[in-house]
């Protein structure tokens, strides 16, 4: 009798004590709207995976995708409903406010102060308040680092909760619950299985129709090499799919974003992929761990000796939203009838030339923050040694066209002494530069870090890029102001701004 008593005690603490918790997650959720002022959307709220999760089994695409499974594999049905319902459950996230705003936002703000000096810049912000607030918005991006998820995320934390689509990198212990209760959810990258894209397929436009605002990398992985990749369209054009429906057309708009570093923490790492695929040596596995537990040890000696410094800018650039409507309507006119209508590859080629354009937006924005300017002045000198008075002169050169052809300068407004003494600091602890006289030397074994960093902006630099291209170690593109995937038509050309460059 006694134990019956206690294990009722328990029960009834157990449940009164949810209650409470739950009331108390309830009150910080709903402060922590009001503190930020954000656009949640309810689909967020309301949309709990079990809710997503019945929603897409009872889905008639999802049911058709599974029977067409089973047969062509020869299976039960079960089975391939059983791979659906796996599939579902990797793929669909639990956004949780307090996870987002009360732990994300705080510690996204203290890593990133803690490595770098976070600044945006909006294109136009008078045009981001003028979309309606009931809009469908997708967030194009450009990927140069895996911390974009945090830094994008962090600078639009007090407009948007945004949800990305993720790569499979992320799918480990603690990170797959950290960015699934951010409402992030996971793509399998070049996974190729019918069923598999028809789930992914119905929950993207599952989401879009209820106006969740998505963050996508259209380059569909980071850039190896520094140069803006060609755009790809798996997930843009799954989200174009639900504007068979009119209503939900009318209220969809991209906003191109363009991030860009002074120092991408992961750049050796990029580089050596980039030679392990095009057949270089690589670099022992031994020797590249050794390299990551120097650089924690270094840092951490750095930090608690009270001698850290941040790795430069972290800059981001917001561009003008651009409504789908009027494109759906202007290729639906030179088709003669609906794009849906049309065979799915004239299709496809519509939406890869709108991906394009979108990268060329992406483009014409990304920031030009101190080091990646230094980088590119170094690589258009065809010298190892390079005079200090010519290197600022080109740099202010460079900077000065930026700025007439409307190029995101970061702080344009310095000295240009001022912002080479803030990238030779990074590029002196990288080992990029060494000071020699009046003047420095290019450290020879860290060429490709400078061209690395260069390649960030080259597309924005005309015809300096054939000093780019002569120099570069990296297999650049030959760039006339465009790059792959940008389109067609002429970039701007520098020459006509100042002559004998």
């Amino acid at each position: 009798m006694r134990w019956l008593v206690i294990i009722a005690a328990i029960v009834v603490v157990a449940v009164l004590g949810r209650k409470v918790l739950g009331r108390w997650a309830n009150r910080a959720a709903a402060r922590a709207v009001l503190r930020f002022r954000v656009h949640v959307d309810r689909f967020k709220l309301t949309g709990r995976k079990p809710y997503i999760t019945a929603a897409l089994i009872s889905d008639e695409v999802v049911a058709d995708a599974v029977r067409r499974h089973a047969m062509e594999h020869h299976i039960p049905k079960a089975a391939a409903w059983r791979r659906a319902e796996r599939y579902i459950d990797e793929i669909v996230p639990f956004f949780n406010i307090l996870a987002y705003y009360k732990f994300g936002y705080h510690v996204s703000k203290f890593v990133l102060n803690l490595l770098y000096k976070v600044s945006v810049e909006y294109q136009n912000a008078d045009s981001l308040k003028r979309v309606p607030k009931d809009s469908t918005v997708i967030y194009l991006m450009n990927h140069r680092s895996n911390a974009d998820y945090v830094l994008v995320g962090y600078v639009l934390s007090g407009r948007v909760a945004i949800s990305y689509a993720v790569g499979e990198w992320a799918r480990t212990f603690p990170l797959e619950y950290i960015f699934k209760s951010f409402g992030s959810y996971f793509v399998r990258r070049k996974y190729r299985e019918p069923l598999y894209h028809t789930v992914l397929e119905r929950y993207v436009q599952l989401i879009t129709r209820h106006g969740v605002t998505q963050g996508i990398f259209p380059e569909g992985g980071l850039t190896r090499d520094g140069t803006l990749r060609p755009a790809k369209i798996g997930l843009l054009d799954y989200i174009l799919g639900v504007a068979r429906d009119p209503a939900v057309r009318a209220r969809m708009y991209i906003v191109p974003v363009a991030v860009n570093y002074d120092r991408v923490l992961e750049d050796r790492t990029l580089l050596r992929e980039l030679d392990k695929a095009e057949g270089r040596r690589r670099t022992p596995l031994y020797v590249q761990m050794w390299e990551v537990m120097r650089f924690l040890f270094w840092n951490l000696g750095r930090l608690a000796t009270r001698q850290w410094k941040r790795y430069g800018r972290a800059a981001v650039t917001i561009g003008e939203p651009v409504p789908l409507a009027p494109w759906f309507d202007r290729e639906e006119q030179l088709a003669g009838r609906s794009l849906f209508d049309i065979p799915r590859t004239e299709r496809l080629a519509r939406v890869q030339v709108l991906a394009d354009s979108m990268m060329s937006r992406i483009g014409q924005i990304v920031p030009v923050t101190a080091v990646p300017l230094a980088c590119a002045a170094i690589q258009s000198m065809d010298a190892d040694f390079l005079v200090r008075d010519k290197l600022l002169a080109r740099m202010e050169e460079m900077r000065d066209v930026l700025v007439e052809l409307n190029g995101r300068v970061v702080r344009a407004d310095r000295e240009i002494a001022e912002t080479f003494d803030r990238a030779w600091k990074m590029m002196k602890m990288r080992h990029m530069l060494i000071e020699t006289g009046e003047g420095f030397t290019v450290v020879s074994r860290n060429r490709p870090l400078i061209s690395y960093y260069a390649n960030s902006i080259a597309h924005l630099l005309g015809p300096f890029a054939a000093g780019v291209q002569a120099r570069d170690t990296l297999p650049a593109m030959a760039i006339t102001g465009n790059y792959p995937g940008s389109g067609s038509g002429p970039g701007p050309v520098i020459g006509s701004h100042r002559s004998g460059v």
